[in-house]
């Protein structure tokens, strides 16, 4: 294995740009499962981990993902699309007590612990839109697998057009599943996007209230 030295987080944040074209360049199986990873290792609500990938390589598939988002060339030129879903059917009493073992397995918490969260989370959930839920899950995950990509040398476009019902009957993806995104990872083909430029915090961070300075 060739040793080679990631980019710095601080770096991979500044220098990652929405990828206009990608080559067909491959991404090898080993930088793949580490993006992958980077995603499975988020944070989530309750560690529920409700995201579910798709990983999307082979060329006839693409093109016809392709289609499916709204025709945009980069889904059937990336070497790699991720489709990120969160599913809603897998947030029940089974998941829970599967996540409880884990936990306990890890020495997370006590007996007493895990029965807060038994009561409490049928309640969270029950408070909570699950669809906008599960995308602020789901994002998480992505923000980690793309910068986890662009730390390894590759380059990534998140894609947000796309016909969701196209997409779930190509990849069969059910009913219960709500797709977020698509992660189109590769190398960059031509020119980078330059950067556009970030509001002053002065603009969007505020001290204690809405609109303070």
């Amino acid at each position: 294995m060739v040793s080679r030295k990631e980019k710095p987080l601080s770096q991979a944040i500044r220098d990652r740009r929405t990828t206009p074209h990608f080559s067909p360049a491959p991404v090898p199986e080993e930088d793949l499962q580490q993006v992958l990873d980077a995603g499975l290792h988020a944070p989530s609500g309750y560690n529920t981990q409700p995201w579910r990938f798709v990983v999307v390589r082979e060329t006839k598939r693409k093109k016809k993902l392709k289609k499916a988002a709204m025709d945009q060339g980069r889904v059937a030129e990336a070497p790699v699309v991720i489709v990120a879903c969160g599913d809603s059917a897998d947030l029940g009493g089974e998941v829970l007590e599967e996540m409880l073992a884990l936990a306990a397995e890890h020495g997370y918490g006590d007996q007493a612990q895990h029965e807060r969260v038994r009561k409490n989370f049928p309640k969270f959930l029950a408070e909570v839109e699950t669809a906008v839920w599960l995308n602020r899950q789901v994002a998480i995950a992505l923000t980690h697998m793309m910068l986890m990509a662009e730390a390894l040398g590759y380059d990534t476009a998140i894609m947000e057009g796309f016909h969701e019902d196209q997409v779930k009957a190509l990849l069969d993806i059910p009913a219960s599943a709500h797709v977020v995104a698509l992660l189109c990872i590769g190398k960059l083909k031509g020119p980078d996007k330059p950067f556009g430029g970030r509001f002053h915090r002065r603009r969007t961070v505020f001290p204690e209230k809405w609109g303070e300075e």
